[in-house]
């Protein structure tokens, strides 16, 4: 296609030449997709521009934190909108009212260490926090290792201000969706979307899955029980509005943390030993699979089929004291071993081991890759078991070598695929394997994502979760908010969706320049970002 031009008064930067596409191409997840252009505006006034330019031309817009997202929302064709450059990038903390206001751009670290200078903290914290940006966080309704206590992202957010499709910038704040109501894609939601829900809240109620996560499709469930227009922005990935700010609600730091390190003697306890664990609120209860661990040196393997890390938070020692000795109680007749920890510096030590195999997996050769194409399944917990044994044997079957691992106190696994891509077949392998797993998980009453969004990759799968009178109701939706089609179009909604093309990895990807590619091979393994894109393609 003929080379774009920048929107007419764009203040950011606006590039077309083939490095700077190249070092966008991809992010976290399995894509390669080459964009049309990137853009990084400068000001809210900037974002504005860009958006009514690409309204008026039919122009799609990827919108790109820090690249994290697994699923593929923040790769694309068109043109990719990094927020990076965004001022000003807003990070005010206010301790009396234990809230804070933040701009997209600011990273779940960057406000973390500024609420603990507070005592105060924002309780979802996703792995990938130390790069993650806040309004990508918003995006997916990210959750991480302590939603079994805290939840998601969503309740903890008491406000956005977006640009919508038609280049307008808005608030939605809880309890006062009244004062959006001149923007125009609210007033289209009103008038279209708004009583067919209404109309729907049997069915909404029936259709959504009956699990302790779910991030498919916008969030009518959420919508139907609050009323507030932004429970639907939150986990829409882009779709329906461009967030810059957000206001957070936060709560005090823990006093006291610890917890254990239980190895099981076989999965048939595992639903058994996390209902068990359950009772007694933990702020986090993760899973290791016998697969994660064999990844690991020997001398540093725990035994057991399995491996549980389970923390507390409390008010005091003593208090501390008492929930892991209740744990420890709780779990002895499935346990083969059990480390305890009563401190918050001892619980560290146990906790390096859910990141123990990360380095080595990053370090596989290029023939060998790491891929998420099943990495979100959630299911109800007393279907937990069968879902990991199946996930095992079929990939067995198939051939595929899998590291499992999760959130086994959500009934969350994370799969990561480690094909041989310089195989025969190993496409055909993967693909297979997505289908089954994901027939699986909805004969089991899951969802095939968990919390990291539909993306490109599970788009096509939305309508099998929820049914075509439920897809109708997010097409209205998303024609309120982008009449045109402009924000994100593939994502969630799904056009023509093939989601094992335009891969990373095999010979098929798209040639990039090779020292972009190089540079962004390591990225991957280093977890690199983030590290400024725009940078990489000006390096000589």
């Amino acid at each position: 296609m003929t080379a774009l031009l920048p929107p007419p008064r764009f203040g950011g930067a606006f590039r077309t030449d083939v490095r700077a596409r190249a070092a966008y191409a991809e992010g976290a997840g399995i894509y390669r997709i080459l964009p049309d252009a990137v853009s990084l505006p400068e000001t809210v006034a900037d974002l504005e521009r860009l958006v009514r330019w690409a309204g008026e031309l039919g122009v799609p817009l990827v919108t790109r934190g820090a690249g994290s997202a697994m699923s593929g929302s923040s790769v694309g064709e068109g043109v990719i909108v990094d927020l990076a450059r965004m001022r000003p990038a807003a990070l005010d903390v206010d301790p009396d009212r234990r809230r804070a206001v933040t701009g997209a751009s600011v990273t779940y670290q960057t406000l973390a260490n500024a609420a603990r200078a507070h005592g105060l903290r924002l309780p979802p914290d996703p792995s990938s926090g130390a790069f993650a940006t806040l309004g990508g966080m918003v995006a997916t309704n990210a959750a991480g290792a302590r939603s079994v206590k805290y939840g998601p992202i969503r309740p903890w957010v008491r406000a956005v201000e977006l640009v919508t499709a038609d280049g307008e910038s808005c608030r939605l704040e809880r309890g006062a969706n009244a004062g959006a109501a001149g923007a125009l894609a609210l007033a289209r939601f009103a008038g279209q979307a708004a009583p067919a829900i209404a109309r729907s809240h049997g069915l909404i109620d029936e259709r959504f899955p009956r699990t302790r996560k779910n991030t498919s499709g916008f969030a009518l469930d959420a919508y139907s029980a609050s009323g507030d227009l932004v429970d639907l922005v939150i986990g829409s990935e882009g779709t329906l509005g461009i967030i810059t700010e957000i206001e957070w609600d936060l709560i005090a730091v823990p006093g006291h943390i610890g917890g254990m390190l239980v190895q099981l003697r076989d999965l048939d306890a595992l639903t058994d030993v996390v209902t068990a664990l359950g009772r007694l609120e933990p702020s986090a209860v993760e899973f290791l699979d016998r697969s994660f661990l064999e990844v690991l040196p020997p001398a540093e393997r725990p035994a057991g089929a399995a491996v549980l890390l389970v923390e507390f938070e409390a008010e005091d020692a003593r208090q501390l004291r008492g929930r892991v000795g209740d744990a420890v109680r709780a779990v002895d007749a499935w346990a083969e071993d059990v480390q305890t920890a009563l401190s918050e510096a001892e619980f560290a030590d146990l906790w390096r081991l859910r990141h123990a195999a990360s380095p080595i997996l990053a370090g596989l050769p290029d023939s060998r890759r790491s891929l998420q194409v099943i990495e979100d399944g959630c299911v109800p917990l007393d279907r937990l078991t069968a879902y990991l044994r199946f996930v095992r044997a079929r990939a067995s079957d198939l051939g595929l070598p899998v590291v499992i691992f999760g959130h086994a106190g959500d009934g969350h696994l994370h799969v990561n695929v480690l094909p041989d891509v310089d195989r025969q077949g190993w496409e055909d392998a993967v693909g297979a394997l997505m289908t089954a797993v994901t027939d699986e998980v909805l004969r089991l009453g899951g969802t095939p994502a968990g919390e990291h969004g539909d993306g490109r990759l599970r788009a096509g799968l939305v309508e099998r979760l929820y049914g075509s009178d439920i897809m109708a109701l997010f097409a209205l939706v998303k024609a309120a908010f982008d009449p045109r089609g402009i924000l994100n179009p593939g994502v969630i909604l799904p056009e023509e969706w093939a989601p094992l093309d335009q891969l990373k990895a095999g010979p098929h990807a798209v040639p990039l320049p090779p020292d972009i590619a190089e540079a962004l091979r390591t990225l991957e393994r280093s977890a690199g970002y983030g590290q400024s894109r725009i940078a990489l393609a000006d390096r000589n």
